[in-house]
């Protein structure tokens, strides 16, 4: 036979203790949710953010003709973010851009030495064209969210090949915004974004000429790029710099053994490795140096310099 012996007090008072101490811990698990703040992050496109307001503000998408005051405009953006989700904390600004070889130029490297903001590269293909940045979004964006890191997302961009983010992060319970810059004489929208992500997203915003033209300021006629025959030679600290980028890659490509190797021939750089530090640091500054001995020179200090520091 079963036993059908009904709980005794002791029993009865153990079992509320337990449903009590469950209750207290429901109820610090809330409070400590319901305290928690929600977080959100900004994803940059920098190829579109040139392209787009280098269209709007001076007529034109080469980046090479303008400049942009990031460190403003990002500072614009989280300000932005800060007004439409209030009780949101920043996590970072992510920002997307491509370099060649993926060493960071100059300009890249002043973004991420921002505060809380993160400067992610892909590779430049031989007609400057961005290679692996939406693929660096997608990862990004779909981690965080599945995390749980982050409640929303602001997604600055306009590539249709991002709507596959947008539906990863969404799938993750995480809300996407997508911000875009206005197109001239188009009141209709910003035709410069994707319609299918258009659709996608949870909200839109598009920033104006007023907004925009703070950040951004016309080079002069010829002076668009080291390369452009009239425009003006680089300074031979620019090409140091060059020449630590360049180390830093080689440093990254080779290791610490080839390093050990080629220590012993300070200053001389062997034949094959002078040949590629050249054609590598005329690639980057889009000008020859076969006719400037003075700035080779100082191409070779800026590499010797970052390899020394490293041993």
């Amino acid at each position: 036979m079963s036993d059908t012996t009904p709980p005794g007090p002791t029993d009865l008072a153990a079992i509320a203790a337990g449903i009590e101490r469950t209750n207290e811990l429901l109820q610090r698990v809330l409070a400590e949710v319901a305290t928690t703040p929600s977080t959100h992050a900004i994803f940059v496109d920098a190829g579109y953010v040139y392209a787009a307001i280098g269209v709007l503000v001076a007529g034109t998408e080469d980046r090479r003709a303008i400049e942009l005051d990031a460190e403003g405009l990002i500072e614009a953006f989280i300000d932005k973010a800060r007004t439409l989700f209030p009780d949101s904390r920043l996590l970072r600004v992510y920002w997307y851009d491509g370099a060649r070889r993926r060493i960071h130029s100059r300009e890249q490297q002043s973004i991420a030495e921002l505060p809380d903001v993160k400067v992610r590269l892909g590779n430049l293909n031989a007609n400057n064209q961005q290679k692996g940045v939406d693929s660096l979004i997608r990862t990004d964006l779909e981690s965080l969210a599945r995390h749980r890191a982050i409640g929303d997302a602001v997604l600055i961009g306009g590539d249709e090949d991002l709507v596959s983010a947008v539906e990863a992060a969404q799938g993750y319970g995480a809300r996407v915004h997508l911000w875009g810059i206005e197109t001239p004489g188009d009141l209709r929208g910003p035709r410069n974004q994707a319609e299918p992500l258009l659709w996608e997203v949870d909200s839109q915003r598009t920033f104006d000429l007023d907004f925009c033209k703070p950040y951004v300021t016309r080079r002069p006629v010829g002076q668009e790029s080291y390369g452009a025959g009239c425009g003006p030679v680089p300074t031979a600290q620019d090409v140091r710099f060059v020449g630590a980028q360049v180390a830093a890659q080689w440093l990254a490509t080779r290791g610490r053994h080839d390093l050990a190797e080629l220590l012993p021939s300070d200053p001389i750089l062997p034949p094959a490795v002078d040949h590629e530090l050249l054609v590598d640091a005329e690639a980057l500054l889009r000008l020859s140096l076969r006719a400037h001995a003075d700035l080779r020179r100082a191409l070779r200090d800026g590499f010797w310099e970052h390899l020394r520091a490293q041993y």
